[in-house]
């Protein structure tokens, strides 16, 4: 088994980002509304930033054991493939409904959604992370 690069753990930070706010916002209990409305006032839009980052919530947790469920792992690559291009677009989406006045957090995303991406389809090593050991 390879060890895991430490970009993948920074893409999976980048996707999971909403997750992330949601515990720290549980954790801090009295300030957790308040939280959550400074970064998401849309309700929906937290919705969307949850289920977003599933994929990758979920490859946090399968990381540890993926050699338990090998055949599960080489999913992951296809499914957080899929998470990334989803993301993307509705970053690009939502800075092209903004046009007049992007927000620059949005455009700061959209570009390490870019980087995330360019770098889960040409990093060789990575790849290799999610072949079936020999």
């Amino acid at each position: 088994m390879l060890r895991l690069p430490l970009w993948f753990w920074g893409i999976l930070i980048l996707q999971a980002r909403t997750w992330l706010l949601f515990v720290m916002a549980g954790a801090s209990r009295d300030q957790g509304n308040t939280l959550l409305a400074l970064f998401y006032p849309d309700r929906q839009s937290f919705w969307l930033g949850i289920a977003l980052g599933l994929p990758a919530a979920l490859c946090f947790l399968l990381s540890g054991r993926r050699h338990l469920w090998p055949k599960s792992w080489r999913w992951v690559y296809g499914v957080m493939l899929l998470g990334l291009l989803l993301t993307l677009g509705l970053q690009v989406l939502n800075i092209g409904q903004n046009i007049d006045q992007p927000s620059l957090i949005d455009i700061v995303l959209a570009l390490l959604d870019v980087a995330a991406l360019a770098y889960w389809l040409l990093s060789q090593r990575l790849r290799a992370v999610f072949q079936p050991a020999e």
